[in-house]
């Protein structure tokens, strides 16, 4: 799923986090193990809108318990997930078991995909938190097939020392690698969260 954190590598804020000891709780929350029917739904709407109509190829990158894969996968998708979390890959092998899905330890920003393409390269909080997040974009655009999208759920969070990244950057940092981005803020639902939320959250589909 798209991560379902804000943390991804060790130079990333956030990076002193034991991820694998959280794997074993992560999903308590509404977002993350997507429980709570509504919630759920919400999100599996809005995965039918963003990823391509026709099932293909999905990469996951930072994704965590494979709750967003789980998705892609109900939808027809083959998936391919990579977290850097033991813990956590352990539990979205487990999840999709019997699923077309594949589930490997690395890091979000050099996948250990090597040679292979993809229909739609999905993340979700974990680009913000990376140290170069144009180089990532670059990188993960060339991951894609011709006709390919970039699904990039991103925000900022809190009041007194803000983290994320905002829209406006993201965009400015997509221009000059796809011909199409569509922004489509998420704040205002909050059946995404399992609450009202006032801050910065949004996804992002891009075509190169």
């Amino acid at each position: 799923m798209a991560s379902n954190r804000a943390s991804e590598t060790s130079a990333a804020p956030g990076a002193s986090v034991d991820w694998d000891r959280a794997a074993a709780d992560f999903d308590d929350e509404p977002d993350h193990g997507l429980r709570d029917p509504l919630v759920r739904g919400a999100w599996a709407a809005r995965m039918g809108e963003w990823l391509p109509p026709r099932p293909g190829d999905v990469l996951d990158l930072g994704c965590g318990t494979g709750s967003l894969s789980l998705l892609a996968a109900e939808r027809g998708h083959r998936v391919t997930g990579v977290d850097l979390s033991p813990a956590m890959v352990a539990l979205a092998r487990a999840k999709l078991s019997g699923r077309d899905a594949v589930f490997l330890v690395g890091d979000a920003a050099a996948p250990p995909v090597p040679d292979r393409l993809f229909d739609a390269v999905l993340v979700r909080h974990v680009l913000w938190a990376l140290p170069d997040p144009g180089r990532a974009l670059r990188h993960w655009r060339g991951l894609l097939r011709p006709g390919g999208r970039l699904v990039l759920v991103e925000g900022v969070w809190g009041t007194t020392s803000p983290v994320g990244i905002p829209a406006e950057r993201l965009t400015a940092l997509l221009a000059p690698l796809a011909r199409d981005v569509r922004v489509e803020r998420l704040s205002d639902d909050a059946r995404l969260w399992g609450k009202e939320v006032d801050d910065e959250r949004y996804a992002v589909v891009a075509v190169p």
